[in-house]
């Protein structure tokens, strides 16, 4: 089988997906702004892409991404009514504190709920819940964070609204194929089976390959590895500060070019407060909690006169105070955190919180944190307040975890009362779901006049309809979409699949769907599921057409390798969201993930070959 010559408009294109493929990986840019500079060179370079500026844009107008913004509103509204904390209470109530069956309940509520919620808030709010509830239990949350995320990645697969990607696959359906859009409930038999296998698998084998990272019991200054990093000292009479408030103590100490050190907490006579929160002046005999390395407060206790405890371990107790708290928190993919460094951030500026240290990407960040910039799955220690604490959960920035120490009996936690506007959330997207199953409406207006209903009933307001939407996964959208223009309008996308179709000398064709479906797997976990689609299926769909194939199974092949992406943290949102409140390493996905995804290559392939045909 001849492959076809490489043109020089292939050439550009394959390189544009190169650049895009590289900075997806190395996350030197966001990747919506990748996908932007993409849109931008495809217009630019028209003659050889033969893409037009009009073309595209044509994302931004594309149904697939004003479904997918259509339905993060809609999730919201759902998310509002309290429903999906009450299904987190349930299970805090039916399993008793036992690893096994609170792990299926969680496995379970989590796949379901996702098929039909948007799967990102769905984490975000069982994040909290579930380290609650392995807290009571006297069990690791990392036993139970990562199943979390991939039961939500496997339920995304029951329905067309499940994930973004398979909206996309839908839209590009129509485009390749001589075949309406995806059904509503099309691909739901798979869905389920896939649900199910991945449940099992979850409950026996990847039970006993997810590690512990975090002990139940631990101090949150040993699990941030602080020891080295926090002391106490005395203040001397004669010491600088006697008489400066502990603000004028700060700046005194920031002013220093060769120490850098913060001024945590002071405690007089038994009394501690966080320093954040007070202007208290400071007196001789008033003990100090600092966070510092070891030769800057050397430095520190030199130059201003005050006395070290070298024997004195500080524990998460002694960063207590009057009103305040220690507490884990999540940073989620849509804060407004992200990309701005946490010495200008809200946190440090308005709330009154210092972060004592970071947990990004298996790693711990303890020193010079003012200049760092927060990222997405971010896990920070907060020494804060109540009131602080609050209000950024209340704003959608962090997942707050549960503060430690403080054991929640859930038989006798009453949940909030739904709001009055639930039956009207849960009715509208119903009715969408309705509406779009039947095909009395395109899903794209099923679900822009759901908004519309929710926005007028006042279930949401237009702020926090706005506020729901993940604009950088639209901007991603609409701008990687007319990359897969480029890569059918060149030929490249023939040319990959002439590849692909040279495979199917050597194997069969059912072999040769479940390569499909590993290559575009590792793919989605190495540069997100959403632009794994755009690429992947225009190569999946000419590579059925080469080997004399149902091109609707090798789409249905990439569709479902959208939600296998558990091989990395990086690939899929959930993964990263749990990836440091697991405390988990980037091979611990791998580890559990990669078996998963290789059995799911077997079930995927067969199951669409006998539900669907090959």
């Amino acid at each position: 089988m001849a492959l076809p010559p490489v043109t020089t408009g292939m050439a550009v294109t394959f390189g544009l997906v190169f650049a895009a493929l590289a900075l997806f990986v190395s996350e030197k840019l966001p990747p919506d702004v990748t996908a932007i500079g993409v849109l931008v060179a495809l217009a630019v370079l028209e003659p050889l892409t033969q893409v037009s500026p009009v073309e595209a844009l044509s994302g931004f107008g594309s149904a697939a991404t004003l479904t997918v913004l259509a339905m993060y509103i809609l999730s919201e509204g759902v998310q509002r009514t309290g429903i999906v904390e009450r299904l987190g209470l349930f299970l805090g109530r039916i399993t008793g504190g036992e690893e096994r069956r609170l792990l299926a309940a969680t496995v379970s509520t989590t796949g379901l709920s996702a098929g039909f919620v948007n799967n990102t808030p769905v984490v975000a709010v069982f994040i909290p819940m579930v380290t609650g509830l392995a807290e009571q239990a006297g069990i690791s949350r990392s036993r139970l964070l990562m199943p979390l995320s991939f039961a939500a990645m496997l339920g995304g697969k029951l329905t067309l609204i499940g994930t973004a990607s398979n909206l996309i696959a839908s839209d590009l359906a129509v485009e390749l194929l001589d075949r309406g859009p995806i059904g509503m409930f099309e691909f739901t038999p798979l869905g389920v089976v896939v649900l199910v296998v991945g449940i099992a698998y979850l409950l026996t084998v990847g039970r006993y390959l997810v590690p512990e990272r975090v002990a139940a019991d631990t101090d949150l200054t040993e699990a941030y590895e602080l020891e080295d990093h926090l002391s106490l000292v005395t203040v001397r009479e004669d010491s600088p500060f006697v008489g400066q408030s502990v603000h004028e103590v700060q700046e005194t100490i920031d002013g220093e070019e060769d120490i850098r050190a913060d001024l945590l907490r002071i405690e007089r006579e038994g009394e501690g407060v966080i320093a954040a929160t007070t202007d208290r002046i400071v007196e001789a005999g008033d003990a100090l909690v600092i966070r510092s390395t070891l030769r800057d407060l050397n430095r520190l206790v030199e130059r201003y006169t005050l006395r070290q405890f070298p024997r004195e371990v500080v524990t998460e107790e002694d960063l207590l105070g009057e009103r305040g708290q220690l507490v884990e928190a999540v940073v989620l993919p849509d804060s407004d955190l992200v990309g701005t460094s946490i010495g200008e951030s809200i946190l440090t500026r308005r709330l009154d919180t210092t972060v004592l240290a970071v947990k990004r990407e298996g790693g711990l960040l303890r020193e010079d944190l003012r200049e760092r910039r927060l990222r997405a799955g971010d896990t920070l220690l907060l020494q804060t307040t109540p009131a602080a604490a609050r209000y950024l959960t209340d704003t959608d920035d962090l997942a707050l975890l549960r503060e430690p120490k403080r054991p929640v009996d859930f038989d006798e936690l009453e949940p909030e009362p739904l709001s009055p506007r639930t039956p009207v959330a849960l009715g509208t997207l119903v009715g969408v779901i309705l509406l779009a199953a039947l095909d009395l409406l395109p899903i794209v207006i099923a679900a822009l006049g759901g908004v519309f209903v929710m926005l007028a009933t006042d279930c949401l307001s237009t702020r926090q309809a706005y506020d729901a939407v993940s604009w950088n996964v639209i901007f991603l959208l609409a701008g990687i979409l007319p990359l897969g223009v480029a890569l059918q309008r060149t030929g490249g996308a023939a040319l990959v699949a002439s590849l692909f179709a040279e495979v199917s000398i050597y194997v069969p064709t059912l072999a040769l769907l479940g390569v499909v479906f590993l290559v575009s797997g590792l793919v989605a976990a190495l540069i997100t599921p959403v632009a794994m689609t755009v690429l992947m299926v225009p190569v999946a769909v000419d590579t059925a057409s080469q080997v004399g194939s149902d091109g609707f199974a090798f789409l249905l092949a990439v569709l479902f390798a959208g939600g296998a992406a558990f091989a990395t943290p990086i690939g899929y949102q959930t993964n990263l969201m749990v990836y440091g409140p697991g405390g988990y390493r980037f091979t611990d996905f791998t580890r559990v993930g990669l078996p998963l995804q290789l059995l799911l290559a077997v079930v995927v392939t067969l199951g669409i070959a006998v539900i669907y045909g090959v």
